[in-house]
């Protein structure tokens, strides 16, 4: 996979993933290690401090999500 990371604003922790090879998948990470996709991981494998700071830095997304419950 040939991905390129990139953040939304400068401050943010979350990296956004461009996979080169794929399209349609939103991926992201913590780590640049790691790597989640969004419709099958959140908010299931992720960690409850993950979650904070994904739910914090990507709000449309949280709210989008609010029916999934950990």
């Amino acid at each position: 996979m040939k991905s390129d990371f990139y953040k939304e604003n400068k401050d943010d922790t979350i990296w956004w993933v461009n996979d080169l090879d794929t399209k349609g998948e939103f991926l992201f990470s913590f780590d640049k290690k790691k790597i989640y996709n969004l419709f099958a991981d959140y908010p299931y494998n992720l960690t409850k401090e993950e979650k904070e700071i994904f739910d914090k830095e990507n709000p449309y997304w949280a709210e989008f999500f609010k029916d999934r419950s950990k």
